[in-house]
């Protein structure tokens, strides 16, 4: 049965609601469908082995032929990162994104031998025009160069993204056009798609000028060497960061590859300069320590990232001196609070300075608006309906509500999941129907080969470990060769417990004796070795690990 009707419009998200990151929206009108931003999540710790999560594509393969374009707001990991992913399963006609995102994402397929021509960039006086559908932009302020909203005029009316935003009256760099967006609103918006990230935080977000006052005065007042961990992607900050060793003569000594890249293209593109003060960590290590900075990956505490292995002192390159001052400019991702907190506790063990983002010292502000910024983005579109977009179930009911308070009313606000769909019909909104969507899995070059029952056998290995039971056996003489032999990992240390391996050896020895006289089939054998050895298991511990047996046939050499 068909949903959908060629006269209306469809909006519908792929990723991006109810979750912060994998943003990917789309507008589906007559034959033609555009897609706006293709993200990436990162995986908590209960998807073991998982590098990142993707949008499910399956409905755009399916209506692969309708694909015109991929627009692209600005050029963080959760809005491109899944570009390489997308081209690689479906045929995207071109993409057209804004400078420093083009940058990045020619990078991103580069590192995965990824050829495509069809990549343009726009500015906000750029208008792409299709047979239903028109696309412009306009200029907002983010936490890297060159972000944009974007405008989707369709048959059945106006549909406004907004992309991350904040508004900033002091910016590092170019002011958002709030006379554009005025001028949008008063041609008249159907619908708004609004950045939800912050709708739980009150009044105004920091300025990064207030940051980078801040990092000034600090950078006036130490005399030792500074270390600077922040968001590789936050190119306003890394420019400022730039800016003031400048300004203080200290040169610069940069830890992490995202960091390098981001670099990298922001110096090429002309948004940073000073590319002189830029060093190699051996030459970093010659000077004295108030001619000194530090920049590096880490703030999150990542494990494996600069910052960690510096606090670990395993670095191989810098060690950690009592005069130095350490400077977290960030804030925390969900789920990363422990993590952070590990990683200031080792370093203040090392007894140097650490600084975080506090009332006292802003040395962060977020690149998202807060519940002000989101009103005044409301007033200036005024839009007749409303959805919320980016964020978790809270963040986009806060924000509806918000919506509610800017006079919108409370029918024509939506909020949705992954996988619903609004339709548009001649300036009227209403909820229509749900398409496949959810989360896709990438571990190392496997896309979708991790399932939900992989997922649960990794949390099982990693909770209740492994038992291993191998047996050699004569299916022709219907006899068992030798010992069987149970090995384990991550379920008992074994030379603590050898009374406990022999019974498992011993009940396996006669579940195998039992089942080979009467030999009904490898599978048989091993579905009766696994039912009794759990059950004994969790009798005498209440644990279920992996049980993995592995019988060789002698005679035939068959597993």
């Amino acid at each position: 049965m068909k949903l959908f009707d060629n006269n209306e419009t469809l909006v519908f998200a792929l990723g991006g609601l109810l979750e912060v990151g994998k943003n990917m929206y789309c507008v589906e009108c007559g034959n033609e469908i555009i897609i706006t931003d293709v993200g990436i999540t990162f995986p908590s710790n209960e998807l073991p082995g998982v590098d990142y999560i993707i949008p499910d594509f399956s409905y755009l393969k399916k209506n692969e032929h309708k694909i015109k374009a991929l627009f692209i707001t600005h050029g963080h990991e959760d809005h491109i990162g899944g570009i390489p992913f997308l081209l690689s399963y479906i045929n995207i006609p071109c993409i057209y994104a804004p400078n420093q995102a083009t940058g990045l994402i020619r990078k991103k397929l580069e590192d995965k031998n990824i050829k495509y021509k069809n990549l343009y960039v726009y500015t906000e006086n750029t208008k792409v025009k299709f047979k239903n559908i028109s696309v412009e932009f306009f200029r907002t302020t983010h936490s890297i160069p060159d972000s944009h909203g974007i405008v989707i005029n369709t048959p059945n009316g106006t549909i406004v993204t907004t992309g991350d935003f904040k508004f900033d009256l002091t910016p590092i760099g170019p002011m958002a056009n709030i006379h554009k967006m005025a001028s949008i609103g008063k041609k008249g918006v159907t619908l708004l798609l609004s950045d939800s990230t912050n709708a739980l935080n009150d009044g105004m977000s920091v300025s990064e000028s207030k940051v980078d006052e801040t990092l000034s005065e600090i950078f006036l007042r130490h005399s030792g060497r500074i270390i600077i961990a922040t968001f590789a992607s936050n190119i306003y900050r890394l420019k400022h960061i730039v800016d003031t060793c400048k300004r203080n003569n200290r040169k610069i000594a940069v830890f992490g590859r995202s960091m390098e890249n981001n670099l990298d293209i922001s110096l090429k593109e002309g948004y940073i300069k000073h590319k002189d003060i830029f060093v190699t960590p051996e030459e970093a290590n010659k000077l004295s320590p108030n001619k000194v900075c530090l920049l590096c990956t880490g703030s999150q505490g990542e494990p494996l990232a600069a910052l960690s292995r510096i606090a670990n002192g395993t670095h191989r390159q810098i060690k950690l001196q009592p005069d130095d001052l350490v400077i977290l400019s960030s804030s925390a991702i969900p789920g990363n609070a422990l993590s952070i907190s590990k990683t200031i506790n080792k370093l203040y063990l090392q007894n140097v300075k650490v600084c975080t983002n506090t009332s006292l010292a802003e040395v962060h502000t977020s690149g998202h608006g807060n519940r002000e910024e989101l009103k005044l983005m409301i007033r200036l579109i005024q839009p007749k309906y409303f959805m919320p977009f980016h964020g978790e179930y809270r963040m986009l009911k806060s924000h509806a509500d918000i919506a509610i308070e800017c006079g919108i009313p409370k029918e024509n606000t939506f909020v949705l999941e992954n996988g619903d769909v609004l339709s548009i019909k001649k300036g009227k909104v209403t909820r229509k129907g749900h398409i496949q969507a959810g989360d896709i899995y990438v571990d190392g070059n496997r896309i979708g080969e991790v399932g939900s029952t992989v997922m649960r056998e990794r949390k099982t290995m990693s909770n209740d470990g492994i038992v291993v039971v191998i047996a050699n056996i004569d299916t022709t003489k219907k006899q068992l060769l030798g010992d069987v032999n149970v090995t384990t990992r991550g379920f008992v240390f074994v030379q603590e417990n050898y009374e406990l391996i022999n019974k498992l050896e011993n009940i396996a020895r006669k579940v195998i004796l039992n089942n080979i006289v009467k030999y009904v089939s490898f599978n048989e054998i091993k579905a009766n070795l696994i039912s009794e050895l759990s059950n004994y298991i969790y009798n005498i511990n209440g644990r279920k690990p992996i049980i993995t047996p592995v019988m060789i046939d002698i005679k035939s050499s068959n597993k």
